[in-house]
């Protein structure tokens, strides 16, 4: 369902769409074990996509991406990527917990994901042999 909701239409020859699918997917079950109410969850998730489209479209440095995830975290709606909506629904035990998911998950791996997303790779030729 993920795979669907993400529209990723070449995940069997996308080493990148993998990657993203992946990524969702812990970020979701993560959410799940924290018992996230649907408005939270919903909210979490929305926080792992803004920090993924800093990196891949809008081509953010770690220091200005996580500076635009603290100000959408404490709620200052006038970041420099977008307009964010209330993301206030987290306690404080929550956010830490976000945070920490999302340095031990992206924010450690950051030069693994801007290769991911930066770098033009040749395009694999499969045929039939």
């Amino acid at each position: 369902k993920m795979e669907e909701f993400l529209n990723l239409t070449q995940l069997k020859t996308s080493l990148k769409e993998a990657i993203l699918l992946d990524y969702y997917t812990a970020g979701f079950c993560w959410a799940k074990e924290m018992n996230f109410s649907l408005i939270q969850l919903s909210g979490f998730m929305d926080l792992i996509n803004f920090a993924l489209e800093n990196l891949s479209g809008k081509h953010m440095t770690l220091g200005d991406n996580l500076k635009e995830l603290e100000r959408a975290m404490t709620g200052i709606r006038e970041t420099e990527s977008e307009e964010r909506g209330d993301l206030n629904l987290f306690s404080i035990d929550q956010a830490k917990a976000i945070i920490d998911y999302l340095v031990t998950s992206l924010f450690k791996h950051y030069k693994a994901y801007e290769y991911l997303f930066h770098t033009r790779r040749e395009e694999p030729v499969i045929s039939n042999e």
